[in-house]
């Protein structure tokens, strides 16, 4: 088992009362928080004590210790036993939640040497899910095969807020413009080229570079509006003063996409990387093909995104790391 010291100091962790004020600070260690926690489970000093394996002596002066570092109060003395001050269950609760994290992180080292595994869950976009994400899996399952893996596939719009919403442990995707980018730590990765697919045999298809004007005389299969994707091909049309498609299917769906292209005379904007894969890799070689145009689609680079001052367990940082050594 892991070895987590009692006087490893507490940091990255704010306990705020009143909504405001800031109790929690570096100088409190898992030893304090193990005693709150003893405290409000057992309502006296010396069955804290016992616990804590410490003479009662030595308990009360840890509860000097926590109370000069945090300017409070933390348990009130009654007649037989003590009681915890507001100031002092709230810190139990946060206390609580952080021993527990400290015991997973204890469980979920341990499972990985013994091979047993752990869970992480990542969002991405299609391209570096494709390109980085799934080779990393690959290797991680080689030596580590009762991992459990969760993938989400969708928008970074989407992404970010699953990961703000403690869904994901990491993505690959961008920061969306309408979140705080001080939200997270975020590193580029990659840049991401997309191209235009249509349907073997399609009218524009063999015929060489097709001009943009001719794109808006067909049906097209878009992202939903305000995915990156989609606003870098709209930029591209309102750049060149030509007008948008009239009849346009969104969907986030990759397989609805590539269904509708293969099907119908519809255009689709797809990662190059994607667009290649499916053709070399699903069985669909020479239904889908990719059409010769004279503009580049170059999407804004995306990220290998964390919260700001959120810890990754032991196997989310195992394939944290995988994915950042594909770049390499």
């Amino acid at each position: 088992m892991v070895d987590i010291r009692d006087d490893a100091r507490v940091s990255g962790t704010s306990l705020r009362i009143n909504d405001n004020e800031t109790l929690l600070r570096s100088g409190l260690k898992l030893r304090h928080m193990r005693m709150v926690v003893a405290l409000e489970d057992h309502g006296q000093i010396s069955a804290a004590a016992q616990v804590m394996n410490i003479s009662q002596p030595a308990a009360s002066r840890m509860i000097s210790e926590i109370e000069d570092i945090l300017g409070v109060e933390v348990c009130e003395r009654l007649p037989r036993g003590v009681r915890l001050t507001p100031y002092g269950a709230a810190l139990a609760r946060r206390g609580r939640a952080i021993l527990l994290e400290m015991q997973q992180v204890d469980r979920e080292i341990s499972d990985l040497k013994s091979g047993k595994g752990g869970s992480v869950a990542m969002g991405a976009v299609t391209a570096p899910a494709i390109e980085l994400a799934v080779p990393a899996i690959r290797k991680i399952r080689e030596r580590y095969p009762r991992i459990e893996i969760s993938v989400q596939i969708e928008t970074s719009a989407v992404l970010a807020r699953e990961l703000l919403a403690s869904r994901h442990d990491f993505i690959v995707a961008r920061v969306p413009d309408d979140l705080d980018p001080r939200l997270f730590e975020s590193r580029i990765i990659g840049i991401e080229k997309a191209c235009l697919i249509v349907r073997r045999g399609h009218p524009l298809a063999g015929s060489g570079t097709v001009p943009l004007e001719r794109l808006a005389e067909f049906d097209w299969v878009f992202q939903p509006g305000g995915s990156l994707l989609r606003q870098t091909v709209q930029g591209i049309f309102m750049s060149r003063n030509v007008r948008m498609p009239d009849r346009i299917l969104n969907t986030s769906s990759l397989l609805l996409t590539l269904v509708m292209v293969a099907q119908s005379d519809a255009i689709a904007p797809i990662a190059t990387d994607v667009a290649n894969f499916v053709n070399a890799k699903s069985g669909l070689d020479g239904t889908i093909e990719i059409l010769p145009i004279a503009f580049d689609i170059n999407v804004q680079p995306y990220s290998l995104i964390t919260v700001r001052g959120r810890m990754l367990s032991p196997t989310a940082q195992l394939l944290h790391d995988h994915i950042l050594r594909e770049i390499a």
